[in-house]
């Protein structure tokens, strides 16, 4: 079987410093793109948004790991929950590696709270990376692809958003919203050559029990990225068939 390249095309994954993303920059370069990783930087909280961020960007982490593999990368630490970083996000694809090929939208957080103390403080991060910030990268990177006439998006949803979790509503509510906005889009991108999909992972990195499954090494496998990766970049790939589908993928799926 033949390998699935992207040589040539130039991708930008957000929320790429740790997690899924990097595991989705690392696999795409190491078939050949060209890698924005986007990251905020910031520390990793699923309850109120505090903790001590990393020192050095992680994304600067994933751009160098890339590089040391022979791909080429470049780091972005705009916010996308901003239009104008967003838009910085996508010149700095075209200032460096050329016209974006392939987008996927992975950046987010989690707000873990019962429902009756989901305050507006708690609910406004959430959505406004993964709904907002969906939003302001695919905008930016639409206006590119239509006028090339080609591009591939990936959305990014989750587990939570088609089964639902218990202190997770406003997550899994956003969650299902990425993938109404992802068939609104493959229905606007199907005479533009223009694909969007998303996937719907169920994967950790975190320690955190799966359920009723206490953490071990053989859970880390099951939900680990790199069960989730191929599928992702498979769907960015110009010989994927199809558009406006959702994919649940990991944890033995």
């Amino acid at each position: 079987m033949t390998e699935v390249r992207f040589d040539g095309q130039v991708a930008v994954v957000t929320g790429a410093g740790r997690n899924l993303g990097r595991a989705y920059a690392l696999l795409l370069a190491a078939r050949g793109a060209k890698v924005v990783v986007n990251d905020l930087g910031v520390a990793i909280s699923d309850t109120d948004g505090r903790g001590e961020a990393p020192p050095v960007n992680p994304a600067v982490d994933v751009v160098e790991e890339i590089k040391a593999a022979g791909g080429e990368a470049v780091a972005s630490t705009e916010s996308i929950a901003e239009p104008a970083g967003a838009d910085a996000i996508i010149a700095r694809a075209l200032e460096v590696f050329g016209p974006v090929d392939i987008v996927i939208n992975n950046a987010g957080v989690v707000r873990q709270s019962p429902i009756e103390a989901m305050t507006p403080d708690l609910v406004g991060p959430v959505v406004s990376t993964h709904i907002t910030g969906t939003i302001n990268v695919t905008r930016a990177a639409w206006a590119v692809m239509k006028d090339r006439g080609y591009g591939r998006l990936v959305n990014v949803s989750s587990g939570a958003g088609l089964t639902g979790i218990a202190d997770m509503a406003v997550y899994s509510m956003v969650k299902l919203g990425v993938v109404g906005f992802t068939r609104a889009l493959a229905i606007e991108g199907a005479g533009l050559g223009i694909k969007v999909n998303v996937v719907a992972p169920y994967a950790s990195v975190r320690g955190n029990d799966f359920g009723g499954v206490k953490w071990s090494p053989r859970l880390a496998e099951w939900l680990s990225p790199l069960q989730v990766a191929p599928l992702a970049a498979w769907l960015c790939h110009r010989d994927c068939p199809v558009t406006g589908e959702c994919f649940t993928v990991g944890g033995g799926f």
